[in-house]
């Protein structure tokens, strides 16, 4: 699939990306992360809306947020739940009083969104997308600028350096297919992710990774008909040449297709083991 690279950002630096819209990269890069998180300031009729403001434990992260925008924060918005993204919220929360907004339902107990948002609600001229797959209570938010261009906030469940994981529980590749479908009904110009650089002509990318996990399904289908098996045997063979740092990541997005399968009836659970139906 053709990933996009970028030289490694400014660390604290206000990077600008479109009219009205700039990012920050978190200092917390990995195998999972590229660069970063990607915390997004975004000017909106209401003020400043702060999106994703990254990790817990990075102090200096809240404190170029707050230099950037002089503390004048109007909402801190979140695409989902996983602690790089909304680690960060109490202490941004407790810099700025902003209100939060996300989800209508958040997958941890720690963070509930001030002001909850459903699939197709308009909020400061954003609409909310709701996206489940990556994690069930990921939401990207579409924005059409001045200019008449269209651009998606795709946080995780489109990111334009690598491909996802869906790790269940809180993944679902079920899910993850439908809300891929979801995007390529769209008509965005542009995709912002959670990590790594602007994605134009997105939808090219969205039907490839689609088809990517099509392909991925039917080879763990074959394997399944070579008789029982487990994930981490799956993954070893069909993710032999992967870093070694993903082979975990890898065995979770095998779990979710072997799940997805089994609600499909293509296969069944038989305690450790996994077979075709």
């Amino acid at each position: 699939m053709p990933f996009l690279t970028e030289p490694e950002p400014e660390r604290g630096a206000l990077l600008p990306v479109l009219p009205g819209i700039s990012r920050i990269v978190a200092n917390n890069p990995g195998p999972m992360t590229y660069h970063g998180t990607n915390t997004y300031l975004i000017d909106t009729p209401d003020g400043i809306a702060v999106l994703d403001p990254g990790p817990e434990d990075h102090p200096e992260h809240v404190e170029a947020i707050m230099r950037h925008t002089g503390g004048n924060v109007a909402y801190i918005l979140i695409s989902h739940t996983h602690h790089d993204h909304v680690g960060a919220v109490p202490a941004l929360q407790t810099a700025t009083g902003a209100a939060t907004v996300g989800y209508r339902f958040s997958q941890i107990d720690s963070f509930e969104a001030d002001e909850k948002l459903d699939h197709g609600t308009k909020f400061a001229g954003f609409d909310a997308i709701y996206t489940p797959g990556h994690c069930s209570d990921h939401i990207c938010y579409a924005l059409t600028l001045k200019d008449g261009q269209k651009v998606l906030f795709s946080a995780d469940h489109v990111m334009s350096w690598s491909t996802s994981i869906v790790s269940p529980p809180g993944g679902d590749m079920r899910d993850y297919f439908n809300s891929l479908d979801l995007l390529l009904k769209r008509e965005d110009d542009i995709y912002l992710s959670g990590h790594g650089p602007m994605l134009t002509e997105p939808r090219a990318l969205v039907q490839e990774m689609l088809t990517h996990r099509m392909i991925r399904e039917a080879a763990i289908a074959d394997k399944l008909r070579e008789g029982p098996t487990d994930p981490y045997t799956i993954m070893n063979a069909l993710y032999s040449q992967i870093n070694p740092r993903l082979r975990r990541a890898a065995e979770r997005n095998v779990l979710a297709h072997l799940l997805k399968l089994e609600v499909d009836g293509k296969a069944v659970r038989e305690g450790e083991l996994w077979r075709a139906a």
